[in-house]
């Protein structure tokens, strides 16, 4: 039941995230993503501080290889937080909801492609589905639907290099972060030279919101890091739906989003891929159960 718990709350803090990015469209997308990486950092610091991680963290930092690895996951996470951000700004969270709906189907797909994973059949009737879903959007809208696309992609990605390279939730987010600093200081470097207009110390609320960005982005990390070592992966997977499902909630009903009624057709199927997904883990789960048994 910890476990439940500590997935949960990880994951309602990420289905919020909407919410708490619209107090910040008046400060420029890019000018946030350079303060979650600043605090995010000092965040993380501050924990393994307390905690007394800082050895865990400089045997990582010695650790060229994975530091490398490390420099392109913070690249696709930072991406990946600069296109939620941009679009939470252009009132466009319904259409970044269907790419953390789509997430969990690109790493499928990832999975099956690069890593030759065996899928279910269940689980391949639903990357399937997706690609109609996404085929459905391209037809009735006449544009493909790059928002979710490019969310889905960036973090299926980095999610695919996070296992195959795996190393401390809490270190691993300190070294991105670390990677993504020199890029975020010339930023600033480069607004104060350019006489940019600032976001942090226009207000005092602005200004307190832009550094809790960096501790709620932490935060849920490493919730979720506590939970996926005491639950099964057919139920993280099953609960990891929440967010997109708030994030969709949020759009709708509090922040009054206009959409074209044919999405409404690419979430039916979106939502119909999901389902079938769950149901191929599920069975997947069963079988390997079933195998373990039977060599008992």
């Amino acid at each position: 039941m910890q476990g439940l718990g500590l997935a949960l709350a990880a994951y309602m803090i990420w289905g919020c995230f909407p919410l708490f990015f619209s107090l910040l469209t008046s400060v420029t997308a890019s000018e946030v993503l350079v303060h979650r990486v600043i605090w995010s950092l000092l965040a993380t610091l501050l924990i393994s501080f307390i905690f007394k991680r800082g050895q865990g963290l400089l045997a990582l930092l010695q650790q060229p290889v994975a530091l490398a690895w490390l420099a392109l996951s913070s690249l696709l996470v930072a991406s990946n937080w600069l296109i939620f951000i941009w679009a939470v700004g252009q009132n466009r969270v319904m259409e970044a909801s269907l790419g953390y709906f789509l997430t969990p189907l690109v790493s499928l797909v990832l999975a099956r492609i690069l890593m030759k994973e065996k899928l279910h059949f269940w689980q391949a009737a639903a990357g399937w589905l997706a690609a109609i879903a996404v085929v459905w959007e391209l037809i009735s809208l006449g544009s493909l639907p790059w928002l979710p696309l490019s969310l889905a992609l960036t973090f299926g990605f980095y999610g695919l290099i996070r296992k195959q390279h795996p190393v401390d939730a809490l270190h691993g987010l300190t070294a991105e972060t670390l990677w993504m600093l020199p890029l975020a200081l010339i930023w600033l470097g480069w607004a104060f030279i350019s006489n940019a207009p600032f976001g942090f110390g226009s207000t005092p609320q602005i200004s307190l919101l832009l550094v809790a960005s960096g501790i709620i982005t932490a935060a849920p990390l490493l919730l979720f890091a506590a939970a996926a070592q005491r639950l099964d992966l057919s139920v993280v997977g099953f609960i990891m739906y929440i967010n997109p499902t708030m994030q969709f909630i949020s759009a709708v009903v509090i922040l009054k989003e206009d959409y074209p009624p044919e999405r409404l057709i690419t979430f039916a199927l979106i939502w119909a891929a999901m389902l079938l997904f769950m149901w191929g883990l599920w069975q997947a789960r069963q079988q390997l159960k079933k195998q373990q048994l039977a060599e008992q």
